[in-house]
């Protein structure tokens, strides 16, 4: 089975997918505080069994995976043939919308991330000195945003697939016709 550009396509959209899956269960999963249970001089936070911080770090994964898969699709040699960088950066639209892609994986693995250390921190560091605490989780809301930003990124490297595919087709149709003119 040949490797195409529609096979690429597919992986990237399925780990996209998958990345915004379990960052949409992460922030689902994710307690609003823990109980609070006073000791001497000291406060323990226990936080009831959840799966949000292994989501979350899933999803992070996931994303990795959809970027690195992003961008060997775009310099892949299908059927053997090769483009040169400069064939397909030449083009401002494949060379913004890649810009996008980087820019927006950044993003995605910046919301992912932090609440998801965060949380894990919590889970990890859960006796406080301060009696006042309220034994405090990751701000909600970020691992959603996240998730959103991921499956963004992930249709933004679709996006650059398509323009680096139309780029190719003119580099080689431009290369056959140099070679017409020569003979």
């Amino acid at each position: 089975m040949a490797v195409t550009p529609m096979r690429y396509a597919l992986v990237v959209a399925s780990l996209g997918v998958a990345s915004f899956l379990f960052g949409v269960s992460a922030e689902l999963k994710k307690p609003a505080s823990g109980h609070a249970i006073s000791g001497k001089g000291v406060v323990i936070c226990k936080y009831s069994s959840d799966l949000s911080v292994v989501y979350g770090y899933i999803s992070i994964a996931l994303l990795a995976a959809a970027c690195a898969s992003g961008y060997h699709s775009l310099f892949y040699p299908y059927k053997g043939k090769g483009v040169p960088r400069t064939a397909i950066f030449g083009s401002r639209w494949c060379n913004s919308y890649v810009c996008v892609a980087f820019g927006t994986t950044v993003a995605a693995a910046a919301f992912l991330l932090w609440p998801t250390v965060e949380g894990h921190i919590h889970h990890i560091h859960n006796v406080h000195t301060d009696l006042e605490s309220t034994c405090p989780t990751a701000k909600t809301g970020l691992l959603g945003g996240g998730a959103f930003m991921s499956l963004n990124s992930a249709l933004f490297w679709l996006l650059s697939l398509m323009l680096v595919t139309n780029a190719r087709e003119d580099y080689f149709e431009l290369e056959e016709n140099e070679k017409k003119e020569h003979i």
